[in-house]
């Protein structure tokens, strides 16, 4: 299996200076927008249900919230999800690739349920020639991201990335991402690297469909791909309470995902690339329980390969809950020597968490959660535990910005016998249209 996925492809290497650059950032901005518009011919020819019967989980979480007020405590609940070992992403866009596999990065507040069906539109009202012509695509949102990792041995990772989303006529989207990317670390000489990515999401009767590619820039390597797909297929229908919170739900998805394992400096150095693939169940059990569980298989291009599952169990409890998390990782050998990232062939990390989130003022609200946990790591136990805050400001009806910092002990390098902490700073910049 690990042969069958070891694909990869090299491009001639780029430099930092500005003619050199700038002739490369023209040469792939020119391959992106013929994908992108080949992508938009094919997307207007897809067999898909037409918009208004169909939405993305963004959009049923504030169709929901708009129904009901008080429903922002279920929308708080669906976007945060998450492992809770360090702070939460609040990426909007959920093709974002889980490549830098690491507890605190592995992130299912990032699969939110699918969307519930908006109701049908009349089709018997009759319709005007007055009507303005539907634009062939809108510009729906601009969602950039940020996160400032650091640790208490001198890594760094940097991630500022932007992403456009349109709207086409027949209801699909289109997806541009790009950004700016900073590896650094001791003994490796510093690394950036400038992503290019086109998306498509669309659906078909009840099964969604998300797909991505593009090449990932470096200032001293060579140009890399990569891609992901996601398939979303609901097992049970959503069911909705008079009030609009939702009640029950049932989804599983499957996901792909390939590209440069973006850990540290020294895995960038290394040129490492991984697939992985694997299946999420998403359960929402009533109103105030879910359950989140998710597999990945992943193949790396040095040989190794891995297993990694998560699950989680929450109750809400009003403005507080409580939730159980369980992180599996094993790796078939520890390379974290040769290929710089981290590699256990046996790691576990459990822990139960208390959170509080609620408005603070009609304009702010925070998230403020504690776990408390122990992990294992060849053999031998130690405490596992993270402190997080996040809080969401809405500047106006269109423009919302969510900042949080968390601070965490969990091991993302094996570090023998010194202790490991780490930071993160994260936050999103959302601006609707």
């Amino acid at each position: 299996m690990v042969d069958n996925f070891r694909r990869y492809l090299f491009v001639s290497r780029y430099n930092l200076y500005a003619g050199l650059t700038l002739g490369c950032l023209q040469m792939q901005l020119g391959v992106i927008c013929s994908i992108g518009i080949w992508t938009f011919s094919v997307a207007k020819s897809q067999a898909v249900q037409p918009h208004q019967n169909w939405k993305s989980a963004s959009e049923l979480i504030e169709q929901v919230t708009k129904a009901n007020p008080e429903s922002t405590e279920q929308h708080s609940k669906l976007k945060t999800l998450n492992l809770e070992l360090s702070i939460p992403l609040p990426y909007r866009l959920e093709l974002k690739p889980i490549l830098i596999a690491a507890p605190e990065n592995f992130n299912p507040g990032l699969r939110l349920p699918p969307a519930l069906p908006k109701p049908l539109q009349n089709s018997n009202q009759p319709t005007t020639s007055t009507e303005p012509r539907t634009p062939d695509a809108v510009l729906e949102s601009i969602d950039t991201d940020y996160r400032y990792d650091t640790d208490n041995f001198g890594q760094t990772n940097l991630f500022i990335e932007p992403t456009a989303q349109f709207r086409l006529r027949n209801g699909n989207k289109i997806f541009f991402k790009t950004g700016f990317d900073f590896f650094e670390q001791p003994g490796v000489e510093s690394i950036t690297n400038v992503p290019l990515q086109v998306g498509w999401q669309g659906k078909i009767g009840q099964v969604t469909l998300q797909t991505a590619a593009g090449v990932d820039i470096f200032n001293r390597l060579p140009t890399a791909l990569n891609l992901n797909a996601k398939v979303e297929l609901p097992i049970s229908p959503a069911k909705v309470t008079p009030s609009g919170r939702l009640r029950s739900l049932v989804v599983l998805s499957g996901n792909l995902e390939q590209g440069p394992y973006k850990s540290n400096a020294r895995t960038l150095d290394n040129q490492i690339t991984a697939w992985r693939f694997g299946p999420d169940l998403y359960w929402q059990i009533d109103r105030d329980t879910s359950l989140f569980s998710s597999l990945r298989l992943g193949s790396y291009n040095d040989g190794n390969s891995e297993v990694q599952s998560f699950s989680r169990l929450e109750r809400k409890f009003g403005q507080f809950s409580l939730a159980a998390n369980l992180f599996t990782w094993n790796y078939d050998r520890d390379l974290e020597r040769t290929s710089g990232y981290f590699s256990p062939q046996d790691f576990l990390v459990y822990n139960a968490e208390v959170a509080w989130e609620g408005d603070i003022t009609k304009f702010l609200r925070c998230r403020l959660a504690a776990n408390l946990g122990r992990q294992r790591l060849k053999g031998e136990f130690d405490n596992a535990n993270t402190y997080q805050t996040r809080c969401t400001v809405k500047l106006s009806p269109n423009i919302e910005a969510d900042l949080g910092y968390s601070f965490s002990n969990v091991r993302n390098q094996d570090t023998g016998e010194s202790a490991y902490s780490g930071n993160s700073l994260a936050g999103q910049l959302r601006v609707k249209f």
